[in-house]
C-alpha cells in the first residue's frame, strides 16, 4: 500500500523534471554559447567560488530565489500570451527561461557538493540524468529513424 500511494505521490514531481527536461533540451543549444561566454568571466568565477565556500543551506537559497522568481514569470509570460499580449508573453518567457538557465544552473554549479548531501535532492538529481539520458537516447532514436526515411524516399 505504501508504494501505492508513494508512486502516486512522486509522479507529479516526475513529471515537471520530464517537462523541464524537454524545454531544456529544445532551448540548450539557443543558451550554451551564452553560458560558455558567462561562466568564463571573472567576476562569475569569484561570484561561484563565493557561493561554493556558503554552508549548505545557504546555497540552497541562493538557488531558490531566483528559481522562485523565474518560475512564475514563466507562467505569467503563458498567462500574457495566451490573452493576446504574445510579445510581452514572449519576451517574458524567453527572459524567465534565460534567467533559470543563467542563474540557476551556476549556483548549482557552484555548490553542486554540498546541495547533493541533500538525500532528497541526490535523488531528484539522480532522476534528473536518467530522465536526461532517457531524452537523449529517444532523441538520437528518432534522428536515426528520420534519416532512415529520408534515405528510403531518396531511392
Amino acid at each position: 500500500m505504501n508504494s501505492k500511494i508513494r508512486t502516486i505521490l512522486v509522479f507529479p514531481l516526475r513529471a515537471i523534471i520530464v517537462f523541464a527536461l524537454i524545454l531544456d533540451g529544445i532551448f540548450r543549444p539557443l543558451y550554451r554559447p551564452i553560458i560558455r561566454t558567462i561562466s568564463g568571466l571573472a567576476f562569475t568565477r569569484r561570484l561561484e567560488n563565493r557561493i561554493g565556500d556558503l554552508p549548505r543551506l545557504a546555497i540552497l537559497l541562493c538557488l531558490a530565489v531566483p528559481f522562485a522568481i523565474a518560475e512564475p514569470m514563466k507562467i505569467i509570460g503563458l498567462v500574457l500570451i495566451a490573452h493576446g499580449a504574445v510579445k510581452t508573453g514572449l519576451v517574458l518567457t524567453i527572459l524567465a527561461h534565460l534567467a533559470t538557465f543563467l542563474i540557476v544552473e551556476r549556483i548549482y554549479h557552484a555548490g553542486r557538493e554540498k546541495l547533493l548531501t541533500y538525500a532528497w535532492l541526490a535523488w531528484i538529481m539522480r532522476y534528473v540524468r536518467f530522465a536526461r539520458s532517457f531524452y537523449e537516447r529517444a532523441r538520437q532514436a528518432t534522428l536515426s529513424w528520420v534519416r532512415l526515411r529520408v534515405m528510403e524516399q531518396q531511392k
